[in-house]
């Protein structure tokens, strides 16, 4: 699925395909995007998708100012999976699910802590 794909199959809101420099007012965040199963207005970015510890983001509409491509990744079975950047505005509210074993003890601080660092390395592997 590539942006324009992407843009056609959601509702009508305010993102726009983006191809200039990095905007002032959003935040990155690339990844496998899907329509949201019953909200029409959120959207679904399975961040690192081919990764080692893939997370499922949850977006509003309203809060992603622009989209555009990014090369395709591939598996190891050769299956291309379509990558999108959305940026995303600062000081939006979204949602992480991340996937977790279920133990006696559920160690929710380590998990968080775990996500930021992935996320902070992200940003600074693209040079935010």
């Amino acid at each position: 699925m590539n942006s324009a794909t992407l843009l056609e199959m959601l509702p009508t809101s305010g993102i726009a395909k983006y191809s200039g420099g990095r905007p002032k007012n959003a935040l990155p965040f690339a990844g496998y995007p899907r329509q949201h199963p019953s909200e029409k207005n959120k959207l679904i970015l399975v961040y690192d998708p081919l990764g080692a510890n893939p997370t499922i983001l949850e977006f509003k509409l309203e809060d992603i100012l622009f989209v555009e491509d990014v090369l395709q990744a591939v598996t190891e079975t050769g299956e291309g999976v379509p990558l999108v950047k959305l940026w995303v505005r600062r000081g939006a509210h979204a949602v992480i699910l991340e996937p977790f074993e279920v133990n006696d003890q559920v160690q929710f601080i380590n998990k968080v802590r775990d996500i930021r660092e992935r996320f902070a390395e992200n940003r600074s592997q693209a040079g935010l």
